[in-house]
């Protein structure tokens, strides 16, 4: 019996060329399917931008331009996700669909999970971008932020703010917050309180004051005009003066400019007391008989008496 004799040990060069060999020889079996998957990407990319297009012109003819251009994005997003499918087939033949498919349902949980913040900011902007509780050149309050919608993203609204500068909204926050939309309708209504002298009399005070504010530019003839009593303050009596204008904010601001200046100068015109705010305090020496005793004491001066006189002081021995 003879011997076992180990097999020729080959050369790693050898074994280095053959691999290369064999997956060379794979790759060219394989690069019509490539070539074709190539190609059907290409076809799917240039297919998919003619459907979003066509659908962001369609929104566009309707007013729709935010929703319009979030529909173009997930529409070619969707053609060009189904394009990569396919080309996978293609090229993996030995891929079957169900597996992908079945890869993508259990990788869309983790995903969900990643990037949910992301899908509920989309979620989001579609609703509002379908709902259109605002729309672009809108003057809107959401939250601590006011000014004037510039677009409506899938993940957020942008407003640029009265001083020229840029906020950025995720629009779960928007949807989910109180939301003021100052230019929902043409015109909304401003105020200034007023306060006069208690010695004036309020009923002439108002009609000087309503005749005022009717005769300054900007202020809308209906609704008309008012002015109400407000309240009785520690130093004045209040009014509240009270018209419709043009709800964008820079008339709003401005007009007002011109009633605070135009009620001012009847005021003046008139002799109507526009008093600065004051205190009175009263003083007493407390060694008095009623002090401590509310029903006579005098500080206070109680409704139906008059203000105590001073005392007399006893007469100084020459």
């Amino acid at each position: 019996m003879q011997p076992l004799t180990p097999p020729p040990v080959k050369n790693p060069i050898d074994l280095i060329l053959a691999k290369l060999h064999v997956a060379a020889n794979g790759f060219f079996l394989q690069l019509p399917n490539i070539v074709g998957g190539i190609v059907l990407l290409i076809v799917a990319y240039l297919i998919g931008k003619l459907i979003a297009r066509g659908v962001r012109k369609g929104f566009q003819h309707r007013g729709l331009v935010d929703l319009g251009g979030v529909l173009a994005s997930l529409t070619f997003g969707a053609t060009m996700v189904a394009a990569v499918l396919i080309a996978s087939v293609i090229v993996f033949p030995s891929v079957k669909p169900a597996t992908i498919i079945s890869s993508l349902g259990i990788g869309s949980v983790a995903i969900g999970f990643a990037f949910k913040d992301i899908l509920q900011n989309l979620l989001a902007g579609i609703l509002l971008l379908v709902n259109r509780p605002y729309r672009r050149g809108d003057q809107i309050v959401v939250k601590d932020f006011e000014g004037t919608v510039e677009h409506i993203e899938s993940r957020a609204t942008l407003i640029k703010t009265y001083d020229g500068r840029r906020v950025i909204i995720p629009n779960s926050d928007v949807y989910t917050s109180p939301v003021v939309v100052n230019t929902a309708f043409p015109i909304r209504r401003d105020q200034f309180d007023i306060g006069i002298g208690y010695g004036d009399k309020p009923d002439r005070a108002m009609t000087v004051f309503h005749e005022a504010i009717t005769k300054v530019e900007g202020v809308e003839v209906e609704p008309a005009a008012e002015v109400l009593p407000w309240g009785l303050d520690a130093s004045s009596v209040t009014l509240r003066a009270r018209w419709w204008c043009s709800s964008k904010r820079t008339d709003v601001v401005h007009l007002r400019a011109r009633v605070i200046l135009a009620i001012w100068q009847a005021a003046a015109d008139d002799g109507i007391d526009l008093p600065f705010p004051t205190q009175q305090i009263l003083f007493h020496d407390q060694t008095e008989e009623s002090d401590g005793d509310r029903t006579r004491q005098r500080e206070g001066w109680p409704a139906g008496t008059h203000p105590p006189q001073a005392r007399a002081h006893p007469a100084r021995a020459e």
